[in-house]
């Protein structure tokens, strides 16, 4: 796990071979003020194929990225292709189709909150794609940690009104934790 980051190189391999599409988070830098709106923001982009992806050169976390010079002709699982913003319009309805996403985290408890690493890009990412779909089929959110990341009863992790819950933990000692 490179600079604490879960390898999910046989996750993505494994969708390609049965012949789902894979989006991957891509973060930005937004323009204006930072008073009022988050520095940067993440949107979640298409590969194109498992070639694509084994192409991609790593960040300063060790995570496979896209090149910026690629995102304007991807598409965007919240519709249309390259970024959309925070305030971007959006295409809902049959265009948003997640169906699973892998939710990073540094700690987690039994309710399945969990602490991120403190940008709220996952829990944006999430929120803007619930009002999006609307009533729409939601994601399943994992998160994928080791045993010593989950709380013990009775500590939780601290959670906001903007953060979301996980479906599930997958924790490295084999334990599956759902609601």
């Amino acid at each position: 796990m490179p600079a604490g980051e879960l390898r999910t190189g046989e996750i993505v391999r494994d969708a390609f071979r049965r012949g789902k599409q894979v989006f991957v988070p891509y973060i930005y830098k937004l323009g204006g003020s930072a008073e009022t709106k988050p520095s940067s923001i993440m949107e979640m982009l298409a590969l194109r194929s498992l070639e694509d992806y084994e192409s991609l050169q790593p960040d300063g976390w060790g995570i496979p990225t896209l090149d910026a010079s690629s995102v304007a002709g991807r598409e965007n699982c919240l519709g249309g292709n390259g970024l959309r913003g925070e305030d971007g319009a959006l295409k809902g309805g049959d265009d948003c189709g997640l169906d699973f996403i892998v939710v990073p985290g540094m700690a987690f408890d039994h309710g399945r909150r969990r602490l991120g690493h403190g940008k709220g890009y996952y829990d944006r990412f999430i929120n803007r794609y619930r009002s999006n779909v609307g009533k729409g089929q939601m994601p399943y959110l994992a998160a994928f940690c080791l045993a010593e990341q989950v709380l013990q009863p009775p500590e939780e992790v601290p959670v906001g009104e903007y953060d979301n819950l996980v479906d599930s933990l997958v924790v490295g000692d084999g334990r599956v934790v759902r609601s």
